[in-house]
């Protein structure tokens, strides 16, 4: 069968079963797109179709744009990778590592050992974490009136740290720091630097942290499946109005949108002639280990939005300072050294170097890692490798 084919009876199949209420999904090399697909409604019982050009909220994903954005800094010499983050953002020099709670429950800290430097902060090295993975984050909120990330207030970033910089691989709001540093050196708010050097170069004109009239005519909405396995439309968007820009998650995107960007990190840095990044920036700072011998871990669930969460279990997996790096063959077929990684409300991407092909296969569904919709991305992985051969 062609890949088409292939795709398309994958992408249909996992609708019609209730893997997902709507998917979009495609692959891409360094030239173009090789499979472009769509299944599904973008909002259940709306009668809409999802289509290819449908905008979603592509949460983490929004992760790998930032990353660029602020070694992009680096390149430029506005930003070190490997000096103190608070010359650039004192805040992030208050922040402590947390040794427990007092009789009052409030949290007590410590000073780090070592300053949280960018490259921390890039690798997911430098303590942060995210209370929808941690309980204790959400007993520091709770103490301390901090607001979760997803309302785009100042104050969430507030929460101390869970581990010493450079000590462990813990997900968290480090790159939303990051972005905090990009938009201090450049005087530009973060969608907008982004606006410059990223988006408007490589042709990625339906992304945004504000969705546009023309991106709401397209917006999917977002499902949370209920316990009878059924999903329901979940009323969710990111705050149009924040106190900065999310560079951990805040981005509204199409998957052809994406798609561009994947391909100008399969193609060294650059797209259709427009570089925006060197060759040796994306060679070794977005496609080597930055985290030493700790590993990327289990996600494990505190809140009932996430199962727990982990690609490819028993495969070793490392961090860059823009994607994790898997450091043995997935069963998918996807080599070793591939770079990956997801959104919050089950959207996944992959770019594999060594084979030259981008893949993405996104819905717009809570609780991110369901089980039923992990099933469909690892049978669109298999079948782009197995069809491609």
């Amino acid at each position: 069968m062609t890949l088409k084919t292939t795709l398309d009876t994958i992408l249909a199949e996992g609708v019609a079963s209730g893997q997902a209420p709507g998917v979009v999904a495609l692959v891409a090399d360094r030239d173009g797109l090789r499979y472009e697909g769509a299944a599904g409604e973008r909002q259940l019982g709306s009668g809409v179709a999802m289509t290819p050009d449908t905008v979603l909220w592509i949460a983490s994903m929004t992760k790998a744009i930032t990353s660029v954005a602020a070694v992009q800094c680096v390149e430029r010499g506005l930003l070190d990778l490997d000096a103190p983050a608070a010359r650039v953002v004192p805040a992030i020099g208050e922040l402590g590592v947390l040794t427990g709670f007092d009789a009052e429950g409030r949290p007590t800290t410590r000073p780090p050992r070592r300053p949280i430097t960018l490259r921390h902060l890039l690798s997911h090295s430098s303590g942060c974490s995210y209370e929808i993975w941690n309980p204790d984050m959400q007993k520091v909120q709770a103490a301390l009136d901090i607001p979760g990330v997803i309302g785009c207030q100042l104050k969430a970033l507030r929460l101390p740290l869970v581990a010493d910089p450079g000590e462990r691989w813990e997900y968290g709001v480090g790159i939303d720091w990051a972005g905090r540093m990009v938009e201090a050196v450049s005087g530009l708010t973060l969608g907008k630097f982004m606006r410059q050097n990223l988006w408007e170069p490589l042709g990625m004109a339906s992304t945004g942290f504000r969705i546009t009239p023309d991106m709401r005519q397209r917006l999917a909405g977002v499902h949370l499946r209920g316990e009878d396995g059924a999903f329901a439309p979940f009323p969710f968007e990111i705050a149009q109005e924040p106190e900065f820009h999310m560079g951990g998650g805040g981005l509204y995107s199409t998957m052809g949108d994406y798609a561009r960007f994947m391909r100008m990190v399969l193609n060294l840095g650059q797209l259709d002639g427009e570089r925006v990044l060197r060759p040796e920036t994306v060679t070794t700072h977005l496609s080597l280990n930055q985290i030493g011998n700790a590993r990327v871990s289990l996600l494990k669930a505190a809140i009932p939005l996430t199962a727990d969460a982990e690609f490819f279990p028993g495969i070793t997996k490392r961090w860059s300072l823009a994607f994790q790096i898997n450091e043995q063959p997935a069963p998918t077929g996807r080599p070793a050294g591939s770079l990956s990684w997801a959104g919050l409300a089950n959207s996944f991407f992959w770019i594999d170097p060594q084979t030259g092909i981008a893949g993405l296969l996104a819905t717009q569904t809570f609780p991110f890692a369901d089980a039923r919709v992990m099933e469909l991305l690892y049978r669109f992985e298999k079948g782009v490798y197995d069809t491609l051969g």
